[in-house]
Order: C-alpha cells, then structure tokens, then sequence
C-alpha cells in the first residue's frame, strides 16, 4: 500500500479527528471513503474491474435471463378498465 504524508491546519485536524472519534472510525477510513467519494464526483473508475467495464462500454446492470420487460407483459391497466387518459380524437 502507498502512503502520502498530508498535513492539515489545526482547526481541520480536530475537526477530523472529532470526526473520526464520533464515528468510531480511524483516519485512514475517513481518507478512503473522501477520496471514493472524490473519485465518483469526478467520473473516474474506483477500481481496475469498473476501469475495464467502461472502456468496454459494459453497463453495471445485467439483465436477467429470461426476464420479461414490463412493456411485454400484455395490456395496459387503463385499457382493461376500458378508461382512457385522453379523450378519444375529435372530442377534445
């Protein structure tokens, strides 16, 4: 693992440190998860698999197999109702 040395005024070093304290986690959990956070706010891969998935062009989401599309399943509820949304033509 890498390390970087950062240095922090005192007043944001405290504040970090409360942070930390209050949530019951160290510093370096709080790096990881502002620098995830950073990452996604700027469109850039967390890892090699989503690197490689988007040059790809490979969605995160799978389909699964032998799911139907909500559109396939047949007629509408405002069709069996025989109650239309818009009045038919000619009647507006």
């Amino acid at each position: 693992m890498r390390g970087k040395r950062v240095q922090f005024d005192d007043e944001t070093w405290h504040a970090l440190n409360l942070l930390a304290h209050d949530q019951m986690k160290d510093f370096q959990e709080l790096a990881d998860e502002a620098f995830r956070d950073l990452l996604r706010k700027h469109g850039r891969p967390l890892d090699l698999k989503e690197a490689l998935r988007r040059s790809a062009g490979v969605s995160n989401v799978v389909p699964l197999q032998g799911a139907k599309n909500k559109k396939d399943k047949g007629k509408s509820k405002s069709s069996t109702t025989g109650k239309s949304k818009s009045p038919p033509k000619g009647e507006q």
